[in-house]
């Protein structure tokens, strides 16, 4: 495999110590010093590969997106049918285990609050709360169909789900120890499925 680019390398290690500080500190809290001290670089670094704290944060959003998708494709690699695709990315996205990260799921709690707070963080979320939709509506879509179930209400699941998904986030990061553990993942295939089975048949 080819090495990434140097200026690549230190952004990435940007994003990572700003994942880090928020963890500890809170975004607020999370200074350009803390961020540096995380990612073991210099102060005066963050400033040439970034121009602000927010430029960091729009670049962490792309960056949990992607690692999100990159866990949904491998488990979903070996899946034969639309449930095991759907099962693939419920587990990638809820499930404990191989690939889980709860810093990551903290920091999207964080991205979200500053999403209403401010606008390029609000429309970089957007995007990939967007983006979320339209892979799970045509897994659902396609999971109804082979279930012989009408796929009508395949984008009101989707969006249902979605918001399933961020409280469980929510909950996860502020009252994880009160939660039971492993429920988010169990739950979820189990709301899929007795939703299928009211669907109508198609006919």
């Amino acid at each position: 495999m080819a090495r990434k680019p140097n200026t690549e390398q230190r952004r990435e290690q940007i994003v990572n110590g700003l994942l880090e500080a928020i963890g500890e500190h809170g975004y607020d809290k999370a200074t350009i010093q803390t961020i540096a001290r995380k990612a073991g670089l210099a102060p005066g670094l963050i400033h040439y590969h970034f121009q602000n704290k927010e430029g960091i944060l729009l670049e962490l959003v792309k960056s949990l997106a992607a690692v999100a998708q990159r866990r949904y494709e491998s488990l979903a690699a070996p899946a034969t049918n639309a449930a095991a695709r759907l099962n693939a990315y419920i587990d990638a996205r809820l499930a404990l285990g191989n690939g889980a990260e709860p810093r990551a799921v903290a920091a999207w709690v964080v991205i979200g609050a500053e999403a209403i707070r401010q606008p390029q963080v609000r429309a970089a979320y957007q995007d990939a709360v967007a983006a979320e939709r339209v892979l799970l509506e045509t897994l659902l879509h396609d999971y109804l169909r082979e279930r012989g179930k009408s796929p009508a209400s395949a984008g009101r699941l989707a969006a249902a789900l979605i918001a399933f998904m961020e409280g469980a986030f929510q909950l996860s990061s502020a009252a994880g120890d009160i939660m039971p553990s492993g429920y988010a993942a169990d739950m979820a295939l189990q709301l899929v499925g007795r939703f299928a089975d009211a669907e109508p048949d198609i006919r």
